[in-house]
């Protein structure tokens, strides 16, 4: 499948129009609401109500977030065939000449999110953690992937929307490692260090393990979708 190429008439109209991905279903756009400020405490028939109400939000989240996942995991897959097309940088390439040391992220057995021993919550802080930690690695792409800029930049925001719900998913979602300015910084600088051909072979191998890990975020949160066994 190829991308999609902006007419001329595209780029005459004033402000950026915002990519198909990016227009959520009311109910991730709730979840995404900053919560309200402190107020006086309920009593705890309320209390409890508001909980339920929360958890029944998050089950019924799931279908849009599963749809989401399965986007993303289309679209670097889609990504992938056009750096082979355009620059012969392919699956099976000659990628083993360079030492992989990016520590990007990766989806194991003990995550949780296998269906034999799956942990719900340690699972989902897992899946979320590794989307926000795949931000500078898509910052990367999409400044030295010129020719996929915009695509390449709606990837990246749907990636953070569907980190941020499902963190917002995770029993204490202070628990999800997000990495901070000065660890952002220090790998972006590490990843503009590379020459032309190797920049393109670390593109590569980014989207290649980015399509993995979306192939196992989709798994689990399919399997959560249809067990309904989300648990607070």
């Amino acid at each position: 499948m190829k991308f999609s190429r902006d007419c001329g008439c595209d780029r005459a109209r004033a402000g950026r129009r915002r990519p198909p991905a990016l227009l959520l279903p009311p109910l991730l756009l709730l979840l995404l609401m900053p919560r309200a400020a402190a107020g006086p405490l309920p009593n705890a028939d309320s209390s409890g109500e508001a909980e339920l109400e929360e958890v029944a939000a998050r089950r019924a989240a799931l279908p849009d977030s599963l749809r989401l996942a399965r986007l993303l995991h289309a679209r670097a897959a889609e990504l992938q065939d056009e750096l082979c097309e355009k620059f012969t940088v392919c699956r099976n390439s000659m990628e083993m000449l360079l030492r992989n040391n990016l520590n990007l992220p990766k989806v194991t057995e003990e995550d949780g999110c296998l269906h034999a021993g799956f942990n719900e919550d340690k699972c989902l802080r897992k899946i979320s953690s590794g989307l926000y930690t795949f931000q500078t690695y898509l910052k990367y792409i999409q400044e030295t992937f010129s020719s996929e800029n915009q695509n390449v930049e709606s990837l990246s925001f749907s990636t953070a929307h569907l980190a941020h719900i499902l963190r917002q998913m995770v029993v204490n979602p202070e628990e999800v490692i997000i990495p901070d300015a000065a660890t952002q910084e220090s790998l972006h600088t590490k990843l503009k260090s590379t020459t032309a051909w190797t920049e393109k072979i670390t593109i590569h191998l980014i989207l290649r393990d980015f399509t993995s890990f979306m192939e196992k975020t989709v798994r689990a949160v399919r399997y959560l979708k249809n067990t309904r066994s989300f648990s607070v």
